[in-house]
């Protein structure tokens, strides 16, 4: 499976993904509103494990954005479970280098079309921090609208934050 944007491409990870990966992973600014299992600083083995463990996805939850042949970043949905099945939260990434470009916003609005044609999903969500003024306007673009502030809800490297809910329905 493969989504093609306007200057990149969605696709399943690979091997021979992992040396750009950890080259644009690794950067403070790109983990700075990522969750800590997305590690800082992003090493070679990081890189090893994450291909190694999605490469073979069935069904395709995470892509890898690739622009001029280098995976560059990364976009995917995570399927929820129990009485939430019907729901997944969707979370990306973009190499510093590729920002202001409009490629998140593309990514998002094809794997959110993706994400609805193939899973039986009535909603995507996407918890943002409240720092990450960039991400609330990428997903504003795609169409998802903010439903909630969560108040002093998450913390990451040691700063208390608020995260934004925002989602996007079937409909």
């Amino acid at each position: 499976m493969e989504l093609q944007g306007n200057g990149f491409l969605l696709r399943a990870w690979q091997r021979g993904d992992e040396i750009s990966l950890q080259r644009h992973a690794d950067n403070a600014k790109v983990s700075a509103f990522l969750r800590d299992r997305f590690p800082y600083p992003y090493t070679l083995d990081d890189a090893l494990f994450w291909v190694n463990m999605v490469k073979d996805q069935q069904p395709l939850t995470s892509f890898a954005i690739i622009v001029n042949g280098e995976a560059c970043g990364g976009i995917g949905i995570e399927l929820m479970t129990d009485v939430s099945r019907i729901a997944a939260e969707i979370g990306y990434w973009l190499g510093e280098g590729h920002w202001g470009k409009g490629i998140t916003t593309a990514a998002l609005k094809l794997v959110t079309a993706y994400a609805f044609e193939y899973f039986p999903l009535e909603r995507i969500e996407a918890g943002v921090y409240d720092k990450n003024g960039a991400s609330m306007k990428v997903l504003e673009k795609a169409g998802y609208i903010k439903e909630a502030v969560l108040r002093k809800s998450i913390i990451k490297n040691g700063e208390v934050m608020d995260k934004h809910m925002y989602a996007i329905f079937r409909d």
